[in-house]
C-alpha cells in the first residue's frame, strides 16, 4: 500500500512512462532501467545542472582525448628521425606495433568499463601510457622502441571509449553538445605534439643529408626529448585525475548494476559540488523495481561481486543488446563499419604526414627538417577550428521537412554533419594527390586537417549517445577496436607502396593517400544510411 507522501513518486514514474517511446524501449535496455535512467536524467537536468563538477570533468576528460592524439601524432612526428638513426627495414612497423597495442587497449578497457565500472579505467590508462611513453624515449634499438610503443598504445587506447561514456553520463541533456566540443582537446593533442617536435627535433637532429643508419644517437636526441616531454605530460594528466579530482562512478552504470543506493550518493555528491541539492530519493528508484532499502554491502561481498562480473562480462551479455532490434542492429553494424573505414583512412594519411611533407619538399628542393615540422605545426593549428565548427552545426537546422509533426525527415543533426565533414575530408585528400608544389600540399593538408577534426568531433559525440549506458562501454569498445584494426592495416598498405629502403617519394605518397580519400568517401555514404539520429535526445 502506498501512502499519500508516495504519490509524487508514482506521478513521476507515470509521467516518465508516458514520455519514453516504444522506439527507445526496444534499444537494448529493460523497462526498469529505462525508468530509473529517466529519473536520473531529470535530476541532472532540473536539479544538478552543468556546474563546477562538470566543468572540471570536461577538462580532465579532455586531457584523455588530448593524450590519444598526442601519442598518435607523437609517433608520426618522430618516424623520420627513427628511420635515420635506426635504419629499420620498414619504419612502418612502429606504427603497426602502436596500433596492435591500441586494439587490445580499446577492446579491454572499453568492455571492462561495463563490467567493473568507468572509474578504474578512467584513472589507470593514462598512467600506463605515460610510463611506457617515457621508456620509449630511451629505446636502444628499433625493436625495443616498437615493443615499448605497443605497451604505450595499450594504455592510451582505452581513453576514448571510456572517457566519452563517463563524461556523457555526468551531464544534463541540455549540455550534451559539449561532448562534441571535447574534440577540440583531440585537435590540441596534434598541436602539442607538433610544437614540441618542432622545438626539439628541428634543433637536436642529424642533418637530413646524412644517410640512414649513419646518424649517431648523440646527434639525434630531438626525438627522444620529444617522447620524454610527451610521457611527462601524460603522467601529469594522470596525477590531476587520480590525486586532485574526486572522480565519481557513473550513476547510470550503478543503477544498471542494481546499486541504487550508491547511485543516489553519487548524485548527491555531485549536486553538493555544484552548490545544489537533489530531491531524488533511494525510495524513488526502488519503487520502480519493487525493492526495499537494504543495508550497505560489505566490502568482501562487493569484491566477490566484482570478480564474478569480470568473468561474466567476458561473455556476449553486453554485445547482444546492441543488436536487440532490427533498427538498433543496423545502426550498430553501420557505425562499427564506419569506425573501421575511418580507422584505416586516417592513419594512411596522418601517421605519415611528416614523411610526405619531407618527400614533397625534397622533390622540389625546398625542404629541410625545420620547414617540415614548421608546416606540420601550421597544419595542426588550422585543424583546431574544425572542432568548434562541429560543435556549432551538430544541432543546427534540425527540423521536419513539413510542419505536420511526427518523426519525418530531418535536416542537420549529427548524421548530416558527420557525412559532410567526412566527404570533404576525402575531397581534400584527392586534391592533395594532385599537388605539384609545397604550397599546394600545405594548403590541402590544412583543409583536410580542419574537416577531419570536425568529423571526429561529431563521431565521438554520436557514438556514445547512440548506445545505452549498460552497454555503452562495450559498444564504444567495438567501434574503437575496429577503428584501431583499421589503423593496424594502414601500415601494411603503406609498406606495399614504399620502396624497400623505407624512404618515400612524392609520387609514392599518392598511393596510400588516394586509398585514404576513397575510404573517407565510402564512410560518408554509409553515414547517411544510419537509421538513428541522436540530436535533441537524452542519452540513456
Amino acid at each position: 500500500m502506498s501512502s499519500p507522501k508516495d504519490a509524487p513518486i508514482h506521478e513521476k514514474q507515470l509521467e516518465l512512462a508516458d514520455d519514453i517511446s516504444q522506439e527507445v524501449q526496444a534499444e537494448g535496455v529493460g523497462r526498469e532501467y529505462e525508468l530509473k535512467c529517466g529519473l536520473i536524467n531529470r535530476c541532472f537536468q532540473e536539479e544538478i545542472g552543468f556546474g563546477i563538477y562538470q566543468k572540471q570533468l570536461f577538462v580532465l576528460t579532455g586531457l584523455g582525448w588530448l593524450a590519444d592524439n598526442l601519442w598518435l601524432q607523437g609517433l608520426a612526428v618522430v618516424l623520420p628521425q627513427i628511420q635515420q638513426e635506426f635504419n629499420p627495414k620498414e619504419v612502418e612497423y612502429a606504427v603497426l606495433a602502436e596500433f596492435a597495442g591500441l586494439i587490445v587497449g580499446a577492446t579491454l578497457w572499453g568492455i571492462m568499463a561495463d563490467v567493473i565500472g568507468r572509474k578504474l579505467s578512467f584513472n589507470i590508462t593514462l598512467f600506463i601510457a605515460g610510463v611506457f611513453g617515457l621508456a620509449a624515449g630511451g629505446a636502444p634499438n628499433f625493436i625495443g622502441f616498437s615493443c615499448l610503443v605497443a605497451f604505450m598504445g595499450f594504455g592510451v587506447g582505452g581513453n576514448l571509449p571510456v572517457d566519452g561514456a563517463l563524461y556523457l553520463e555526468h551531464i544534463p541533456q541540455s549540455h550534451q553538445w559539449t561532448l562534441t566540443l571535447l574534440s577540440v582537446w583531440w585537435a590540441l593533442g596534434q598541436l602539442v605534439s607538433s610544437v614540441i617536435a618542432w622545438g626539439f627535433i628541428a634543433k637536436f637532429s642529424c642533418d637530413s643529408s646524412i644517410p640512414a643508419g649513419q646518424c649517431p644517437k648523440s646527434e639525434n636526441m630531438g626525438w627522444r626529448y620529444t617522447l620524454y616531454m610527451l610521457g611527462s605530460l601524460t603522467l601529469l594528466m594522470f596525477v590531476c585525475r587520480f590525486f586532485i579530482f574526486d572522480m565519481q562512478e557513473s550513476s547510470k552504470y550503478l543503477v544498471a548494476q542494481g546499486r541504487d543506493e550508491e547511485a543516489i550518493k553519487v548524485l548527491a555528491h555531485i549536486a553538493r559540488r555544484n552548490g545544489k541539492t537533489i530531491t531524488l530519493k533511494l525510495e524513488d528508484l526502488q519503487a520502480i523495481s519493487g525493492e526495499y532499502p537494504v543495508a550497505n554491502t560489505k566490502t568482501t561481498e562487493k569484491l566477490q561481486t566484482t570478480i564474478r562480473n569480470v568473468f561474466s562480462g567476458l561473455s556476449l551479455s553486453h554485445i547482444r543488446p546492441l543488436f536487440s532490434s532490427k533498427r538498433l542492429g543496423v545502426n550498430t553494424t553501420l557505425i562499427i563499419i564506419i569506425w573501421g573505414l575511418i580507422g584505416l583512412a586516417y592513419p594512411l594519411f596522418n601517421a605519415y604526414l611528416p614523411l610526405y611533407l619531407a618527400a614533397q619538399g625534397s622533390s622540389d628542393g625546398s625542404s629541410d627538417t625545420y620547414e617540415t615540422y614548421r608546416n606540420y605545426t601550421i597544419i595542426s593549428v588550422l585543424g583546431v577550428p574544425g572542432s568548434f565548427i562541429a560543435c556549432a552545426v551538430v544541432d543546427w537546422t534540425r527540423k521536419p521537412r513539413s510542419s505536420s509533426g511526427g518523426g519525418g525527415f530531418t535536416i542537420g543533426g549529427r548524421k548530416l554533419s558527420l557525412a559532410v565533414s567526412t566527404m570533404l575530408t576525402g575531397v581534400f585528400l584527392f586534391l592533395f594527390t594532385t599537388s605539384k608544389t609545397t604550397d599546394a600540399v600545405l594548403g590541402f593538408s590544412c583543409a583536410s586537417s580542419l574537416t577531419q577534426n570536425a568529423m571526429y568531433g561529431v563521431l565521438y559525440a554520436y557514438t556514445p549517445e547512440v548506445f545505452p549506458a549498460p552497454h555503452r562501454g562495450t559498444g564504444d569498445a567495438l567501434c574503437s577496436a575496429l577503428n584501431r584494426i583499421g589503423g593496424f592495416i594502414a601500415p601494411l598498405i603503406k609498406i606495399a607502396t614504399t620502396p624497400a629502403t623505407g624512404t618515400v617519394s612524392a609520387n609514392a605518397a599518392n598511393g596510400p593517400v588516394f586509398v585514404s580519400a576513397t575510404l573517407f568517401l565510402v564512410a560518408a555514404i554509409l553515414t547517411m544510411l544510419l537509421p538513428i539520429e541522436t540530436a535533441g535526445r537524452s542519452a540513456l
